[in-house]
């Protein structure tokens, strides 16, 4: 497995959600399933195979996450020099040229994307049109209701 480009934050949600899943979840779940033997005979125990099934889930994200991050490329846009140039995890601020509409989307990792608060996969065709180009260059980036074409206003390292 190759580098996963990473920003600072998703990163750090990634550190947060781990950090929650080994000191609070993962004890609730044990002390879930003490109880839950406690009740007696295993096999007609629901608590207890609930307990059991989200400690499956759980442990197998808790792996995830930990694998996630010993392959993140962690790029933190405030250390970079803002040139105008459109980079991974950068803020960029579109005007579509049909209906003169700003939009905003910061390019994150795939793991980081998040539509509805902005956020875009690197791999999208939006990022993918925008990769590369400069504040004051037009796209036509081909979307499934057809192309847009939007001006590059602003370029931010947030």
């Amino acid at each position: 497995m190759g580098k996963i480009p990473m920003t600072k934050g998703g990163e750090l949600a990634l550190r947060e959600e781990l950090q929650r899943l080994k000191k609070v979840e993962r004890p609730r779940i044990v002390l879930a399933i003490a109880e839950a033997r406690e009740h007696g005979d295993l096999k007609e125990n629901a608590e207890y195979h609930a307990a059991r099934e989200q400690q499956g889930f759980c442990e197998g994200r808790i792996k995830d996450i930990e694998a996630k991050l010993s392959h993140a490329q962690v790029i933190d846009t405030t250390q970079i020099e803002n040139t105008g140039k459109v980079i991974f995890g950068v803020t960029v601020k579109l005007i579509n040229l049909d209906t003169d509409q700003l939009v905003s989307y910061q390019i994150v990792g795939e793991d980081e994307a998040d539509a509805k608060n902005g956020k875009i996969s690197v791999t999208s065709p939006i990022a993918r049109g925008l990769i590369g180009k400069e504040e004051g260059e037009v796209v036509a980036v081909t979307t499934p209701g057809g192309v847009v074409e939007y001006e590059i206003d602003i370029v931010e390292h947030l």
